[in-house]
């Protein structure tokens, strides 16, 4: 894999990963369609390293909430080893409750893991789930603002959000996309529909590279790569930090109708480059 493969698809991994467009999906289509991939097997540890790439670009981003959120975890076990009650939860606390709750519908997919990762050479699902990643950011737009925080959102919020990070499993089903518009239609203010999923992200992420990385030890590891795999991972980091940034920005306009558009023409291209490979 030469310098600019692995830049690119660190590139493609950090925008599409926090942009609501799929990184699975676009790094699929870059792989078997473009033919812009690493050599044999060794895709599967550079996929682990890119997502742990972007999961560094999610801590720099949100490291005030991450810290509070530590700090509270700790206090949480003070409080249990000394039998304190407090009146009313922490913010923080909370959203560790939340977070915990919402990953749990990840455990539905261990049993059809296999399955779901086939899906990655499908590049006419691909297609068609970003057709549908593009029906609900189009739907998402037109909802009326929510106001629920981590205040205010109950358990069965976080369990529905995390349904619909479990179905983003599947390649061409942008994940951001799919927590931040179910957060939106369960009435989530839009900042912190933003926030939940991104942080939500932290152990799906974490969980899914520990699952792969032993897949991707036996694969095998080419050492002389390292130079190249860094600059994928900073490639991906950067420009996740940045996409989050951007996220963060059209959240407050509540507009995310033009990357409904886009996921409907990378939808039909797919399709088309499909049928024509």
């Amino acid at each position: 894999m030469s310098l600019f493969s692995s830049f690119l698809l660190g590139l493609i991994q950090g925008i599409a990963e926090f942009l609501p467009i799929s990184s699975s999906g676009h790094l699929s289509i870059a792989q078997n369609l473009l033919g812009i991939q690493a050599v044999g097997e060794e895709h599967v540890f550079f996929d682990v390293l890119l997502h742990l790439g972007t999961l560094a670009a999610v801590f720099v981003a949100y490291w005030s909430d991450i810290v509070d959120m530590v700090r509270e975890f700790f206090s949480a076990i003070g409080d249990l080893i000394h039998h304190r009650t407090t009146p009313h939860t922490p913010p923080a606390r909370r959203m560790i409750l939340l977070i915990v709750v919402g990953t749990l519908p990840l455990f539905a997919i261990l049993p059809i893991k296999d399955l779901v990762e086939g899906l990655y050479y499908n590049t006419a699902f691909i297609g068609c789930a970003l057709l549908v990643t593009g029906v609900l950011l189009f739907l998402s737009d037109r909802v009326k603002k929510g106001r629920k925080t981590e205040k205010t959102a109950t358990m069965l919020d976080a369990v529905l959000v995390g349904v619909g990070q479990a179905i983003a499993t599947c390649p061409g089903i942008s994940r951001s996309g799919m927590t931040i518009c179910t957060g939106t239609f369960l009435g989530f203010d839009r900042r912190f529909a933003v926030r939940f999923s991104f942080l939500l992200s932290i152990p799906a992420v974490l969980g899914a590279n520990i699952l792969d990385m032993a897949d991707a030890v036996q694969a095998g590891i080419d050492w002389s790569q390292v130079p190249v795999y860094l600059v994928g991972i900073a490639a991906a980091a950067v420009s996740g930090y940045l996409c989050i940034r951007l996220i963060r920005m059209i959240a407050d306009k509540g507009r995310f109708g033009f990357f409904a558009y886009y996921c409907w023409a990378a939808g039909a291209i797919t399709l088309l480059l499909t049928i024509l490979h």
